[in-house]
């Protein structure tokens, strides 16, 4: 559809997702016990990671993303290390229809922003004496779908 001039309306544009910004909104690497945690261990440690995924609209079209990682290296009874990432992105998203606006954000937009945060833990864990950690990919998918089904449980009656 085109306008009285020939120019296409809005209707008619393509989506659009753009990055407008990407940053480090916190970030903490703890290495309590070194020296000694640096030292062979016997076994592979034990290492925990949970991601979250948070969205704040920042503008008309725009929207903060930020993914949270959070991991733990435990062995031998004791913490090795432990980190906490909030790595951040602002995006623009336009020619979106209401109903994909919530899963476009809250699945493309991490997915977007997880190889660079993956990147600055494997680099912190280096830098922390250690092998870097390069954390596996991750189903945004299927983790929007976990989130919604649990928000769903809490809203139930009881």
């Amino acid at each position: 559809m085109t306008n009285g001039n020939g120019a296409p309306t809005d209707q008619d544009a393509p989506p659009q997702l753009s990055v407008l910004a990407q940053y480090i909104k916190d970030f903490s690497f703890e290495n309590p016990n070194a020296p000694t945690s640096l030292a062979p261990q016997q076994a592979q440690p034990s290492i925990g990671i949970q991601i979250n995924v948070g969205a704040s609209n920042v503008g008309e079209q725009d929207y903060e993303v930020a993914l949270t990682i959070e991991g733990k290296a435990e062995g031998a009874g004791s913490v090795m290390f432990a980190f906490e990432l909030v790595y951040a992105g602002v995006f623009r998203v336009q020619n979106v229809a209401q109903e994909n606006m919530h899963p476009l954000v809250m699945i493309e937009c991490p997915r977007l922003l997880f190889p660079f945060a993956r990147e600055i833990i494997s680099t912190a864990t280096r830098n922390g004496g250690f092998p870097p950690l390069m954390l596996d990919p991750v189903d945004f998918v299927g983790l929007y779908r976990q989130n919604m089904a649990r928000q769903a449980e809490q809203i139930k009656p009881s």
